[in-house]
């Protein structure tokens, strides 16, 4: 759970404790359970209803997770995480799962990192520093937007249909519609192992990039192009160019 998550438990927690004193405190309305039976009765459905809205809001609060986010309205490096992870308990995705999710806190340190090797070469304000900047950032955004499109993938993928084809005991159906159904489901791992590979070339091409900036002393602007590995961003970055959010 999030800090928001833990000042929302604490307000919850704080606001049926007041409750509680308001109602049996004899400087406010004093409830005196056991003093007669009306009383007796506001009383303990007071403590009741305590109880099941404290339990109701650890529950929602501790265990329960967030609703999940559409993938189009999926934004930031923490939203991708959350969204990859719900599909970590899947079996035959677990491993792909613990990947893209490393391969995510990958990405975030390079590119980190990245951008402060070239603040130590370059003035922010030199176009230097600004051409390999803009690349490095279309370089997160194709990053990204494979993370995206396995995810759009992933929310379609039933586990448990795929395990019924492939079990030890398929559904009885003929073989040709039987095979077809593999083959589907064949392809959603499939696709999602190549955006992996994908993600892995960027991130390959990144550490590439950081030791040729390590390596100049000077550079004019029109250098930059001409770099063998900025040649091969630029070939990743084209070959998306029908790609869509």
């Amino acid at each position: 759970m999030n800090v928001t998550g833990y000042i929302k438990l604490l307000g919850l927690t704080l606001g049926v404790v007041a409750l509680n004193i308001v109602v049996f405190s004899r400087g406010f309305i004093g409830i005196e359970i056991g003093d007669n039976a009306l009383s007796s009765a506001i009383g303990v459905t007071i403590l009741v209803a305590s109880a099941i809205t404290l339990t109701y809001g650890c529950y929602f609060l501790l265990f329960k997770g967030p609703a999940a986010l559409p993938v189009k309205e999926i934004k930031t490096h923490d939203d991708y995480v959350v969204a990859l992870t719900r599909f970590k308990g899947i079996k035959i995705l677990e491993e792909d799962i613990g990947l893209a999710l490393r391969q995510l806190e990958r990405m975030r340190k390079k590119k980190n990192t990245l951008l402060e090797v070239l603040k130590q070469r370059f003035d922010p304000a030199e176009l230097s520093y600004k051409k390999f900047s803009t690349v490095i950032r279309e370089v997160e955004k194709l990053f990204y937007l494979n993370v995206r499109s396995i995810l759009n993938r992933l929310h379609t993928f039933d586990p448990s249909e795929f395990e019924s084809v492939s079990g030890r005991k398929p559904p009885p159906l003929p073989q040709e519609l039987l095979q077809a159904r593999k083959n589907v489901y064949g392809e959603y791992l499939s696709f999602t192992k190549q955006s992996l590979g994908t993600n892995e070339e960027i991130l390959l091409k990144l550490d590439q990039l950081m030791l040729e900036i390590s390596r100049l002393d000077s550079l004019e602007p029109g250098d930059i192009d001409s770099m063998l590995c900025m040649q091969e961003i630029d070939t990743l970055i084209k070959q998306t160019q029908y790609y869509k959010n």
